[in-house]
């Protein structure tokens, strides 16, 4: 929902830091492999009682998601570089519940399968939309170049971010954050079923 407003702010400080990973020698692919790494690290942190270090290697997850992106725009962009960075966000993204219902499984497991659950809906209606689109020509420049369509809704990057953020830093407030979160993906999984209707389900039927 926010990602289209905060993509002015946050572009030219990536786009700066970006110049100086590609004066080092790293590629996109690199930086991808190095977030992975700190997202893997955050839900580990967090599954052994660290909820602060897990934060910060979130945190830092989610600047190198941004920054690859930044490095392929000036190295060039690659179909590759594009599918592993959204398939280990999708990891991560399942990583970090599955880390909160392990430092705690009779208050967390429920809530953490329930969320993970959610996200096969808005993980799934984005990237099947996303393969249509490509299929037609769709642009979506506003949210910035990427190497396939991203449709908007009511959940985000901006907003998983930020919820994860929210359980990182009330950890004992998980399983609220986490129903209250799926609820939100569920509807967001609703409208972009209501998008795709719209856009490819009223097809001239002869």
């Amino acid at each position: 929902m926010f990602d289209t407003r905060l993509r002015p702010l946050i572009d030219p400080a990536l786009d700066r830091l970006a110049s100086g990973i590609v004066r080092l020698g790293l590629g996109a692919n690199t930086v991808t492999l190095i977030g992975f790494a700190c997202g893997i690290g955050a839900a580990a942190a967090v599954s052994l009682g660290g909820p602060w270090a897990g934060l910060a290697l979130f945190v830092a997850n989610r600047v190198l998601d941004g920054l690859d992106g930044a490095v392929a725009r000036r190295l060039g962009p690659r179909d590759f570089g594009g599918y592993l960075d959204i398939v280990l966000d999708f990891i991560v993204y399942a990583a970090v519940p599955t880390g909160f219902a392990y430092l705690d499984p009779a208050a967390n497991a429920l809530p953490a399968v329930v969320l993970v659950f959610s996200f096969m809906g808005t993980g799934s209606s984005f990237l099947a939309y996303a393969i249509v689109a490509a299929k037609r020509g769709f642009s979506a420049e506003i949210r910035g170049k990427k190497s396939f369509y991203h449709l908007g809704g009511l959940i985000e990057g901006t907003e998983t971010i930020l919820f994860f953020i929210l359980c990182f830093l009330m950890p004992e407030r998980f399983a609220v954050l986490a129903y209250v979160f799926t609820a939100l993906c569920w509807i967001t999984t609703a409208t972009r079923i209501a998008a795709a209707w719209d856009a490819f389900g009223k097809e001239r039927r002869d």
